[in-house]
């Protein structure tokens, strides 16, 4: 049994040899224990979509990229918390947010929301989570930066952790 198992490993490593010699531009980069295609990368989608999870997509992926390989959204999703034209970057995990409160099964009281892109700082500070010093933040980001092109771009924003920005993700748009 030992012999057996041992010659289907020789033979496995063989074969692999074989494809590596016989196409050497197969671009494969070995990271830690992660193997990347070169010019793909990974990303995570949660939220109101069909099928959650990890994808591997092309440098220079869209969210409609993103969107497209995990089934779509669902109907629940605001489509006012992403924007199909946002480059994505690697390794990131993107939210898409629900527009209806997850209780409501009717779908017809709509979350409250803020837009970080165009609302104050006083209207940014009636969200439960984003404190005055933090609004203050968001504004200061979106004026020397530019505008968000996703949600996931408020944790480069001081002040904002991974909780508070957990806390706050489905409150927020980026345009109407």
């Amino acid at each position: 049994m030992i012999k057996i198992l041992i010659g289907v490993v020789i033979v496995a490593i063989a074969v692999i040899g074989t494809f590596l010699v016989l196409d050497p531009s197969i671009g494969i980069q070995s990271v830690g224990n992660v193997t990347e295609v070169a010019n793909t990368f990974t990303v995570t989608v949660e939220g109101e979509v069909y099928k959650e999870g990890s994808y591997t997509l092309n440098e220079g992926a869209l969210m409609s990229d993103l969107l497209e390989k995990c089934g779509g959204t669902t109907n629940n999703a605001d489509e006012r918390a992403y924007y199909e034209t946002a480059e994505l970057a690697k390794g990131m995990t993107y939210y898409i947010a629900s527009r209806f409160d997850s209780n409501d099964l009717c779908n017809v009281n709509e979350v409250d929301k803020v837009n970080v892109n165009s609302d104050d700082a006083t209207t940014l500070a009636t969200v439960n989570g984003i404190t005055n010093t933090i609004a203050n933040s968001i504004v200061t980001y979106r004026t020397e930066n530019g505008l968000f092109s996703t949600l996931e771009q408020l944790l480069e924003v001081y002040g904002i952790g991974n909780a508070t920005y957990h806390k706050i993700r489905n409150y927020v748009i980026l345009h109407a």
